[in-house]
């Protein structure tokens, strides 16, 4: 929305042209998201406490989790918020790619706002049925997908990168709506599932996004792309800004939701938030980095995998409880050293990531 301006302004005042570049409005874009956040968030917060929208805490879980009743959540409201905000400012709003990650970040978004209100209403940590909330993922997944696919310009947009193969390509056709909506899909369950303890998913998401924000930046420079051996991808840079927006939201929310929190992200956070790195992932079409990058994400949605099936198949469960970072609590850890130790694999994670782009 300000490039515009900024273009116009450059005629009358060189220094505007500072604005043309990516890596400039991806700055601002996170600080602007950061700041929003970080002002509206007392407001925010206290207008939860005032209409009594609590957390409301499923009774099979950690007891230590009952002291937690009643915080303020539907914070994701916040987060999704500074994010439309901050990337409409910012971006490149004739950025085709920009308009798919908003577009699925907000339909999801919206889906997780419902799911927390009727998990408010009825005062019940169950929402929309797991079948109704699939369903709903489906039909936004398919619709981006099958836009990405429709609208593609050369045939590096909807082909599979294979990894240590600087010159392996698959071009997938149809099957490319196919692998990214598992992806997106996926990967916000996933993050769903993750957040569970005070900041636990947020700086994980944050970390991930800086990752592959920086890789949609390298894929979108024909200079970048040429020397790390990856498909040119024109247009994908401003998944920077994207990223850095999303990035500024989650690092703001974090000032409130770091241990112990004072409010909590709901679905309305987790999966959106989900959805645009899943989406970010397809656009710059690195979506084995993001099950690296993401490994944590991976880890706690097959933990819960792994316990269904066992308890259903010998009536035994692996873990002590599910997902993955319950069974760390139940063993005794402290939360907070769960959820810094987490926080460290994904940033160890993301480096392995970002260091494949060499492995080529």
């Amino acid at each position: 929305m300000l490039l515009p301006l900024f273009d116009y302004l450059a005629n009358f005042f060189g220094p505007f042209r500072v604005f043309e570049f990516i890596s400039v409005r991806a700055i601002a874009a996170t600080l602007t998201a950061l700041l929003f956040s970080l002002l509206l968030g007392p407001r925010f917060i206290n207008k939860m406490r005032d209409n009594q929208v609590g957390q409301v805490v499923r009774e099979e879980g950690p007891e230590t989790h009952l002291i937690k009743q009643g915080t303020p959540t539907m914070g994701g409201t916040l987060i999704l918020s500074s994010i439309l905000i901050s990337s409409l400012l910012w971006g490149d709003l004739w950025n085709r790619y920009l308009w798919v990650a908003i577009g699925m970040t907000t339909s999801f978004g919206v889906l997780g706002w419902f799911d927390d209100k009727l998990k408010i209403k009825h005062k019940s940590s169950d929402g929309i049925s797991a079948t109704q909330k699939i369903l709903w993922q489906s039909v936004f997944a398919l619709i981006g997908c099958s836009y990405l696919f429709y609208s593609h310009a050369n045939i590096e947009e909807v082909s599979l990168i294979v990894p240590f193969f600087k010159d392996i390509s698959i071009a997938l056709g149809i099957g490319f709506v196919v692998l990214s909506y598992f992806v997106i899909v996926g990967t916000s369950n996933a993050v769903n599932l993750t957040d569970g303890l005070d900041g636990l998913a947020i700086l994980p998401c944050v970390m991930v996004a800086a990752g592959l924000g920086l890789i949609g930046y390298v894929s979108g420079n024909i200079i970048y792309s040429g020397y790390l051996n990856i498909p040119y991808l024109p247009g994908t840079g401003e998944m920077l800004v994207f990223c850095g927006a999303l990035m500024g939201s989650g690092i703001g929310f974090l000032w409130f939701n770091t241990y112990p929190a004072q409010v909590f992200m709901g679905d309305v956070g987790s999966l959106s938030l989900g959805a645009a790195l899943g989406t970010v992932a397809v656009i710059i079409r690195h979506e084995y980095v993001l099950i690296i990058m993401g490994g944590l994400f991976v880890i706690e949605a097959l933990s819960v995998i792994v316990q269904v099936i066992s308890f259903k198949l010998t009536g035994k469960r692996v873990f002590k409880m599910a997902p993955l970072h319950h069974h760390y609590e139940l063993k005794g850890w402290p939360e907070p050293r769960v959820i810094v130790r987490f926080w460290i694999i994904t940033f160890m994670l993301v480096l392995l990531g970002l260091a494949m782009l060499r492995l080529r």
